[in-house]
């Protein structure tokens, strides 16, 4: 589990590899990942845009961006949360996501929450240590 805080906004990230819908010998393995989004704050506010730096086992980046998270921008109440399941394929057997949400605050003043960098890890991966 991965976590950070951002202006009382609680993004806790929980990846999971999944063997049924990975082929590594095709070179292809996915994983999901569950994001919650706890507004720890006084304000509601709303999440209305995405931005996700992905590099996979070989340095390769790509960046994803567009609005909300899975078809929805929430509004988020004081002391409530968010919860969403997305996936994300590769081509290696590791990589890793970064990213940050774009918010609105009551005032219609947008900030932004960044999301922790998780690692994306396979039982196909190699084991390097340092």
């Amino acid at each position: 589990m991965y976590t950070a805080l951002t202006r009382d906004i609680q993004i806790t990230v929980m990846p999971q590899f999944l063997v049924e819908r990975s082929e590594p010998d095709e070179g292809r393995f996915f994983w999901i990942y569950t994001i919650e989004i706890t507004n720890l704050g006084r304000q509601t506010v709303q999440l209305t845009a995405r931005h996700w730096i992905i590099t996979d086992g070989n340095g390769v980046v790509e960046e994803v961006q567009g609005p909300g998270v899975v078809g929805e921008q929430p509004v988020i109440p004081p002391g409530e949360s968010f919860r969403y399941t997305s996936g994300c394929p590769l081509t290696t057997p590791s990589g890793i996501m970064v990213g940050s949400y774009q918010m609105l605050d009551e005032a219609g003043r947008p900030f932004e929450v960044n999301i922790p960098a998780f690692s994306l890890d396979s039982p196909f991966a190699k084991r390097v240590l340092n």
